[in-house]
């Protein structure tokens, strides 16, 4: 049994320039209930989950010159910046995917939006796409 056990898509994160703009886009335009508005000072960003289904829309803007995501904004503008699954274990996760040899970012988990822990797979080992793993602070 592979102990990966991916259950669901969590979240799509998308960087935004103007959380405000996007929430009001995301939620009064497109019809996507605001759950959930957290400042992650570690990560130097300010996020947002929409409700989509059993998923989420979650809204990034950076918050620091120096954090990922405002480099990320800074070169590419805002759009797509990752996908995250759910999963029951990240620790069992995280050691599964080192012995296939897999390159992490976090080899560690980390704290993530409403106290879940996450870690990040580095893009080039996941077909370019970067990619997070959730194990959210109550199993849902």
């Amino acid at each position: 049994m592979n102990p990966l056990r991916l259950r669901s898509i969590d979240h799509t994160g998308m960087v935004v320039a103007s959380l405000d703009e996007s929430i009001t886009l995301y939620r009064d335009v497109l019809g996507l209930p605001l759950v959930h508005r957290e400042m992650l000072t570690e990560q130097g960003v300010e996020a947002a989950l929409l409700n989509i289904g059993d998923s989420h829309i979650e809204l990034i803007t950076p918050v620091r010159a120096d954090s990922g995501v405002a480099r990320f904004l800074a070169e590419r503008g805002p759009g797509l910046h990752h996908i995250a699954y759910r999963v029951n274990d990240i620790d069992a996760a995280l050691a599964s995917l080192s012995a296939a040899g897999m390159r992490l970012i976090d080899e560690q988990p980390r704290t993530g939006i409403r106290g879940s822990r996450v870690a990040f797979l580095h893009p080039k080992a996941v077909g370019g796409v970067l990619t997070e793993l959730v194990e959210p602070a109550t199993h849902r």
